[in-house]
């Protein structure tokens, strides 16, 4: 990840995430990631985040949240929202997930997917929405829920009643999306559109840029 405008900018009114095959240090790739932590942090109301999406086989975008005290408790103690993540190689799916535990040895995740049987989600804009009140999670694409967690009985310690940060990033590998092919294209693109919510209230929030 660098902090290069060649990775991340604002262009016709959209964030954009560019992940580039280039070398830059003992690194093949550049890309983006930014974090919103000490900047803008949430408790609670509605997200919604009109993006569409790169692909290709190790391109991972990912728009989630972890809790704002990671620098005390550490992570996955201070709890993680993934509101979206897509493995290039199947650009029809997408899945969200929560992770918390005490600790790492402890680490417990909640992950569901969605299928779009209409297209691919590199095609066009969709809507990701967190809708988050104090006994629960839920997760939507344009509108339609595919994801919720409940308050009521969790055994473990609940860390979803505090503040959270935003990171918006494009990886490029890792162990689950795996590297990059001779099939994979870049650059690869990430847009997030700066949109105004005729909605907007107390307990609904848009992302705008």
């Amino acid at each position: 990840y660098t902090s290069s405008t060649n990775n991340a900018f604002v262009s016709s009114g959209h964030l954009i995430l560019e992940a580039r095959q280039e070398r830059s240090g003992n690194f093949n790739y550049t890309s983006a990631r930014l974090i919103t932590k000490g900047k803008q942090e949430f408790q609670y109301g509605r997200i919604d985040i009109r993006a569409k999406l790169p692909k290709g086989k190790g391109i991972w975008p990912a728009l989630w949240m972890l809790g704002k005290n990671i620098s005390s408790v550490n992570w996955p103690a201070c709890g993680e929202i993934d509101i979206l993540e897509m493995l290039g190689q199947e650009p029809q799916k997408i899945y969200a997930s929560t992770h918390w535990g005490l600790n790492t040895a402890g680490h417990k995740y909640y992950t569901t997917s969605y299928q779009n049987s209409t297209g691919s989600f590199d095609e066009q804009f969709h809507v990701y929405s967190l809708l988050w009140t104090v006994d629960q999670i839920r997760i939507l694409v344009d509108d339609r829920e595919f994801y919720r967690l409940d308050k009521a009985g969790f055994t473990e310690t609940y860390p979803f009643d505090k503040a959270f940060f935003f990171l918006f990033n494009v990886a490029v590998g890792g162990n689950w999306p795996g590297p990059p092919d001779a099939t994979t294209t870049f650059p690869q693109r990430m847009f997030i559109e700066d949109r105004k919510s005729t909605r907007l209230n107390s307990s609904h929030i848009t992302i705008s840029y």
